[in-house]
């Protein structure tokens, strides 16, 4: 993936059925909610707000106004916590949180009742005149039931600070579950560094749209930014500088630890990326032992790529990896390791090979899946290993070929898909080569049938890699990953059969004040109609 000039679970597909309209939720407490005056009706429409699309929405023609008295009741501590948090500090109401399957709330949120096609992400939200009731089978479909409720509720209760009410949503049922299992977002922040604040802000920003997995790329030509202990010298030098000749920086594993808690209280895995054999010049600056003329390179700030490798044939190459794999595995909870493999263009094709074979097998001896860029299909894989796709075409013969053998995919198309894409000729940030990716080209292609012998039982998912050789601020992640992430989050997420560029585009617009109300610097489209003084 020319990224200078750019950049397992199985698909999980659940029967779709329509739900009927759960009649009224018994509360033991509902002062927190008025009824509208008006008569539920079955045939009134829900309105088309909610990104991603749920499965099935049926609105009751109910009103919910969220009131001072309101409780909030939860069998999970946390995500309890975590919407209290997000209502207080808009409304400026109490919002009492119990825990336990004995309390009650206006708001419920219950791991017992939900539907069994909601799955381990899924959840059946249904608001009544007197309150709101989630539930899920597992805490992640708790969790983004809660994000939709959210986006049910006006813009403003994503303010940090107190505003005005009245605070209504929609009466209605919505049940909801993903249509695949990998949901991803990838921050590369090796070209440039950003800090712990940084990326937890991020996280909250992905949340909101059923993301479920962030790719952090670790490490790069222009620096290596998780420190290993077994090789201090990577973090401590390697990681002195960036794109452009910056300061850099880089995270301590308790740093780094703390991304991923953050990650984990959000239903976020953390997928953390060491691309070799080739971006590697950090690495290599760092420790001379590394190169094969045992001579180490000057640190790189440009944006080439292409022109670093490890030394496939030494030894110490490969104690190297399994020390760097075997520190970050122990680190990092989730099951995946992404090994990089792209442009590896000063790698001969027979090294190459056996360097990716040997890497595999050094990341399942720490316990971990392997990921790659699609490149890596060129190879022998282990049944376990997932590749992720970042060209251009639509066809790709070692890819199909792979996914044939059972190998899965994860959809990363960087004409559709990669967020450090200019919108038009007229984008300040970001780069072209790829194509001019607005809202619209980035919704508009099929992760289940866009690569010519890859079907959808051989998809993973979906991911939008942002990459940041031009990219220095949280207000420049802003401006390229919005709108755009929520398209790809909806293609990962809603069922193929409620896919239309028209009603997305309208509910896009709808998140422009939501936007506001959290002071995201998002790119205003001309493909969609942003309500005024959004």
């Amino acid at each position: 993936m020319n990224r200078t000039l750019r950049t397992s679970p199985s698909a999980a597909r659940l029967a779709r059925a329509a739900v009927a309209l759960t009649t009224a939720i018994g509360f033991a407490a509902t002062g927190g909610f008025a009824a509208a005056a008006s008569t539920p009706t079955a045939s009134t429409a829900f309105p088309n707000i909610v990104v991603p699309q749920p499965v099935s929405e049926t609105a009751n023609g109910a009103t919910f106004t969220l009131g001072a008295s309101a409780t909030i009741a939860t069998d999970v501590a946390n995500i309890g916590g975590y919407l209290a948090g997000i209502l207080r500090a808009s409304t400026g109401y109490q919002l009492p949180v119990s825990v336990g399957a004995s309390s009650t709330g206006t708001i419920a949120l219950r791991l017992s009742g939900a539907p069994a096609t909601v799955g381990a992400e899924g959840y059946q939200l249904t608001a009544t005149g007197s309150g709101v009731v989630i539930r899920a089978q597992r805490p992640a479909g708790l969790f983004h039931g809660v994000e939709t409720l959210l986006q049910l509720l006006p813009a403003a209760v994503m303010s940090p600070t107190v505003k005005s009410g009245p605070w209504t949503m929609p009466g209605g049922t919505v049940l909801d579950y993903p249509r695949f299992e990998h949901r991803g977002a990838m921050l590369d922040v090796a070209r440039h560094f950003f800090t712990v604040a940084q990326v937890e802000r991020y996280i909250d920003e992905i949340a909101l749209y059923k993301i479920d997995y962030l790719h952090l790329h670790l490490s790069d030509d222009q620096g290596w930014r998780i420190a290993i202990n077994s090789w201090p010298n990577l973090a401590v030098y390697g990681g002195s500088t960036e794109v452009g000749g910056g300061p850099g920086g880089y995270y301590t594993q308790a740093d780094y630890s703390a991304i991923l808690a953050y990650a984990q209280s959000r239903y976020i895995t953390v997928v953390p990326e060491i691309d070799m054999p080739g971006h590697t010049n950090a690495a290599l600056a760092s420790y001379a032992q590394l190169n094969c003329n045992g001579v180490a390179p000057a640190l790189y700030t440009g944006t080439d790529v292409g022109f670093s490798s490890l030394c496939v044939s030494a030894d110490i190459t490969y104690t190297f990896i399994d020390q760097v794999v075997g520190e970050l595995a122990a680190l990092t909870p989730g099951p995946y390791l992404h090994i990089g493999g792209d442009e590896a263009s000063s790698t001969s094709a027979s090294d190459y090979a056996t360097f990716i074979g040997r890497v595999q097998q050094i990341v399942a001896a720490h316990g971990k899946t392997s990921v790659g860029w699609h490149d890596i299909a060129n190879t022998t894989l282990l049944p376990s290993t997932v590749a992720q796709f970042w060209d251009t075409t639509t066809s790709n013969s070692a890819v199909a070929a792979a996914a044939a053998n059972g190998t899965k995919i994860i959809m990363s198309p960087a004409n559709h898909a990669y967020l450090d894409m200019k919108y038009t000729r007229k984008t300040t940030l970001g780069q072209n080569w790829a194509g001019y990716i607005d809202v619209n080209k980035a919704y508009g292609w099929n992760p289940g049938a866009y690569l010519s012998g890859v079907g959808e039982s051989s998809v993973a998912g979906v991911e939008a890699p942002l990459w940041t050789e031009t990219i220095v601020t949280s207000a420049d992640i802003d401006y390229m990953a919005f709108p755009r992430l929520p398209a790809i989050a909806e293609l990962g997420w809603s069922p193929w059969n409620t896919h239309s560029q028209s009603a997305f585009d309208q509910r896009l617009g709808t998140q422009g004040p939501r936007w506001k109300a959290m002071g995201v610097n998002y790119y205003h489209s001309t493909q969609i109609s942003w309500p005024a003084g959004s």
